[in-house]
Formats: structure tokens, C-alpha cells, sequence
């Protein structure tokens, strides 16, 4: 029976597309619908993709009696309320990368505009016709200090950008590793004092309680006469009623905003005076941003649904700021080898371990509540997720356990998970390359390195002269088209492909394949 999605606010065609071409969903647009009639439309969904203008509250949650998982097609999630999703078991999911290079270089956009005061100075001479150049004598970046408040995707990217303008980086996040920003000759700092201290501010970070009015006029009285101040994350980061005095005073010399307490801003203060530059909301409005909003909404959706994963889930059972964001990345890893390891079994699963090494062990907790969730998935017809997959384990007498590994590793981090039914065992390792890259690395002893990620025929065999070219052969007679092909071998004779493919098999190939005479085991996955 086929899963039902629902599109609630525009997105780009692409991402439309995708979700049109998968044959495993429903798929409803309902984005030029009233919202009206759009409470009727969520009754039968068990996904919805929304933008900022669909708020998924009480009265959306109560339509979507089915619902089962959100993607909020952007980073903000303001008009979702994630604490009664968790109640209602409906998991939230984010796409926080896909628009990071459009908001980058709307920030820098902001910062040299405030620095040189240009759309007045654009204005006065285009508009008005007057050419008074000594009305309009800027600062220089050059050798000022910049102070980030948030060194994730965005902030770090807006950093080094400004550093490449020669200024000095300051940075505060509680929730990073240090070396992230000393690594870039830049300087970290747990005292936000020293943020005020410097030249130009800007922010990224969510709008959560912690971050609500990190600045008001408390903070401004502490920062130089003359700063400038930048916002192209969240409206109410800044408190904008201090902001507008401050700026009417002086002690702010500029300031550059893209968002606001409550858009749209038509009638906020800020838009009245002189030394503001400001832009309606539109980090993300690029061609390249929106589509790849879309496709990676559209991708994640059907990852979802089909059990491999939940990218970027927001309530998850781990509390924000407990677990670094390269330990998350280990918990999506996990979660899609366990994924894949259930799926080459022939029968239930009886048993889960999920080992570690390095800092990686520290979360061992964490990867356990993944990896059961990625083993469960493809067993049982009920989604499992992130709050009752412990219940589910033990109701259907599976056993999860984890274990720290002390053994030598080429790896910083290392992750292992062991699915097992009543015959046999899988075993498949995996790492992350740089904190960001997931990669697998050992499958059941064979030496592997490829993304877990894509359709994939596992293909074990005798390991003898002339077995690639039969496997060529047979999947070139099926039109099935390799995309790429891994193979590892181990010291008894055997070896492993791992064949990624660009569409499905027939059942037909599979038994092909494992009818050659050199052939051992034959599996077939998709992540």
C-alpha cells in the first residue's frame, strides 16, 4: 500500500518531480489549495513537506490524524510546534544545509553594504540625481574585528569569507569543538564580552529560548560606539525596540537585516531609519538555493519513508547541545548500516550490537537508539522512530546491546554494527571523513569504502579469475547500468562486491547471479 505525502507550500518544480516519479508514494500538491481546504487534504498523510507558510500547530496536527513525519522544507522551524509533534510521535526534519551558500552571501552582502553605507549612497545618486560623495565616507573591513556568534555551516562559511577581507575572526559557539575555529588561524571564545568588544557582530543561530533577545540594550552598552550589527538568520535575535534606539543614538553606526520579529516587516521601525540596510527575508532566495531546498526535501522524504533514515530529525531522543554535531553524523551513519545489514538477512532479526572506538564511544547510547530503529524499519510494517523504538525492540524480543572497542583502528572514530538473525550475522563498519563525509569501510571482514547511500547488490564469490566480467555480463543483459562497483577480499579466498546500481533488479538477475558457480551469497539493498 503505497505511503501518502503531502506538498503544503511551493517548492521547486525539482523537488516536485521527484516525489512524482517515486512509485512507492501518493503524492498530493496542495500548495495553491486555501488553506481552508487544506486541513481536509491531511487526512490521509503520513508525511507533509511545508514552508513558512503552512504553521503546523494543534489544529494542522489534529486534521493530520495519519501523520507520521514533518519536513520543514528550510533551516527555521518557527512555525512548527516541535513539542507537540514529539507528543503525537510525529517526526520533525529540517533541510539546514541546502540554503547555506544563498544566506553566506546575503550575510557578506549585508556586512560591505553596512560598512559602505551603499544602497543610500545608490539611492541618493540614482533616485535623487545628486552627487555628494562626502556624505558618504564608509569603514574599511580591513584589520576590523568580527565577531560570529554561531560557527555552524553558515557562520563558519561567513567567517572565512570575512577573513579573506583581512579581518580578525571572533567566534562563540558552546556547542562546537574549539579546534573547528582555531584550526582557521581564528579565535574562539567562551566569553561573550569579548563579542561585544568587537567592530562588527553577526549572528547564526536558531531562534530557540536560549537565543530569544540574545542581544538587547544591556549587550549594546557594552560594545564600542559605532558598531555595526548584522542579522541574516532569525527575526528576534536581536531585541529589535533596543536596536532601533541604539540606532537613532549612534552607538550602533549600522545595521544590516534581512529578517524580522514578525514578517512582513512593512511597518517595523527599523525600515524608517537612516543607517539600516534591509532586504525581506531573502537568505535563501536564490534559483540554486530553492532547488536544492526541494530536491533535498524531495530525497529526504523518500528516505523517510522507506525506512533508511531521518535526516536532520529535530526531535530526537537527545537533548540539543548533549551531543556534537560529528556524533550526530555517527548516529545517521549508524542508523543506515543497521538499515542495510537487515536487509541482506533472510529471516527477523534477533539480536543488534553496536560497537565503538575513539570519542565515538562516548555516544554509544545514542548509536544503540539508531541502529534499532534502522534494523527494525525493514522488518515490521509499523514505522518505527526515535521515541518508541526501544519499546518496539522489546516487545518484538529483539535484543540491543552496545559495546566500546579497545581494538587497534586505522580510524579516529570507528562504528560497528552487528545485526543478526537465527542463522547468521552482518557486520558493517563505518566512519566519518572529515566530521561531514559518511563512508563504509568494512562489510562482514571485506575491506570497503563507498557512501552509504543509493541501490546496491552485495555480491560474495570464490575469489577467481573471470568473476567480474560474468557479473558485467549478467546485469548488462538485464539493462541494469553500474554506477559504480567495490570490491574487498580477505585472506581465505574469498571476496566482496559491493555493486552500486542505477535502478532495481529482477528478481530474475539476483537468482542469475547466484546461480554462477563461482557465486557464494547474493543480496540486494537500498538506502
Amino acid at each position: 500500500m503505497k505511503q501518502k505525502v503531502i506538498v503544503c507550500d511551493h517548492i521547486h518544480d525539482r523537488g516536485v518531480e521527484i516525489l512524482r516519479n517515486a512509485k512507492d508514494i501518493d503524492l498530493l500538491v496542495a500548495y495553491d489549495a486555501p488553506k481552508s481546504e487544506l486541513f481536509g487534504a491531511l487526512r490521509d498523510a503520513e508525511l507533509a513537506i511545508t514552508r513558512s507558510s503552512t504553521p503546523v500547530d494543534t489544529k494542522f496536527l489534529d486534521a493530520a490524524k495519519k501523520l507520521k513525519y514533518v519536513i520543514r522544507a528550510g533551516v527555521g522551524v518557527d512555525n512548527v510546534d516541535i513539542d507537540e509533534c514529539s507528543k503525537r510521535g510525529v517526526v520533525v526534519m529540517n533541510v539546514p544545509t541546502a540554503n547555506t551558500i544563498a544566506a553566506v552571501e546575503m550575510t557578506m552582502c549585508h556586512l560591505v553594504c553596512s560598512a559602505r553605507s551603499f544602497v543610500y549612497a545608490h539611492n541618493e545618486l540614482k533616485e535623487k540625481r545628486v552627487w555628494k560623495r562626502e556624505n558618504w565616507y564608509g569603514t574599511e573591513l580591513f584589520g576590523k574585528s568580527l565577531g560570529v556568534i554561531g560557527f555552524g555551516n553558515i557562520g563558519a562559511k561567513v567567517a572565512v569569507r570575512a577573513q579573506a577581507f583581512g579581518m580578525d575572526i571572533v567566534a562563540f559557539d558552546p556547542y562546537i569543538q574549539p579546534n573547528k575555529v582555531t584550526s582557521l588561524g581564528m579565535t574562539y571564545t567562551t566569553s561573550f564580552d569579548d563579542i561585544l568588544a568587537c567592530d562588527i557582530i553577526t549572528i547564526h543561530t536558531p531562534k530557540n529560548k536560549e537565543t530569544t533577545n540574545i542581544i538587547t540594550a544591556k549587550e549594546i552598552a557594552k560594545m564600542k560606539d559605532g558598531v555595526i550589527l548584522i542579522n541574516v538568520a532569525r527575526g528576534g535575535l536581536y531585541n529589535e525596540s533596543d536596536l532601533v534606539e541604539a540606532l537613532k543614538s549612534g552607538k550602533v553606526r549600522f545595521a544590516g537585516i534581512d529578517v524580522f520579529s514578525k514578517e512582513p516587516a512593512t511597518d517595523n521601525p527599523l525600515l524608517d531609519l537612516p543607517n539600516v540596510s534591509v532586504t525581506p527575508h531573502l537568505g535563501a532566495n536564490t534559483v540554486e538555493s530553492q532547488i536544492n531546498i526541494a530536491v533535498q526535501s524531495a530525497e529526504n522524504a523518500l528516505e523517510v519513508l522507506r525506512g533508511a533514515s531521518y535526516p536532520n530529525a529535530l526531535n530526537l531522543p537527545i537533548k540539543e547541545g548533549a551531543i556534537p554535531a560529528w556524533a550526530s553524523g555517527y548516529c545517521e551513519l549508524t542508523q543506515r548500516m543497521a538499515f542495510l545489514a537487515a536487509q541482506t538477512l533472510k529471516s527477523s532479526i534477533r539480536s543488534v550490537v553496536v560497537g565503538a572506538s575513539g570519542e565515538a564511544a562516548n555516544y554509544l547510547e545514542s548509536f544503540g537508539v539508531f541502529a534499532t530503529v534502522g534494523a527494525l524499519n525493514k522488518s515490521i510494517a509499523e514505522k518505527v522512530n526515535y521515541v518508541n523504538a526501544p519499546f518496539v525492540a522489546k516487545e518484538r524480543g529483539l535484543e540491543v546491546s552496545t559495546r566500546k572497542d579497545d581494538g587497534e583502528s586505522p580510524y579516529k572514530n570507528l562504528v560497528t554494527v552487528r545485526v543478526s538473525d537465527d542463522s547468521e550475522s552482518v557486520n558493517i563498519s563505518g566512519v566519518l571523513f572529515g566530521d561531514e563525509s559518511p563512508r563504509i569501510v568494512d562489510i562482514n571482514g571485506f575491506d570497503m569504502d563507498v557512501s552509504p547511500k543509493g541501490k546496491m547488490i552485495l555480491f560474495k564469490n570464490n575469489d577467481v579469475p573471470g568473476v567480474i566480467g560474468k557479473v558485467g555480463t549478467l546485469l548488462g543483459d538485464a539493462k541494469i547500468n553500474i554506477a559504480d562497483f567495490r570490491l574487498g577480499r580477505d585472506k581465505f579466498g574469498k571476496a566482496m562486491a559491493l555493486i552500486i546500481v542505477d535502478n532495481e533488479p529482477p528478481r530474475s538477475a539476483l537468482d542469475a547471479l547466484a546461480a554462477l558457480p563461482e557465486a557464494v551469497a547474493v543480496a540486494y539493498a537500498e538506502l
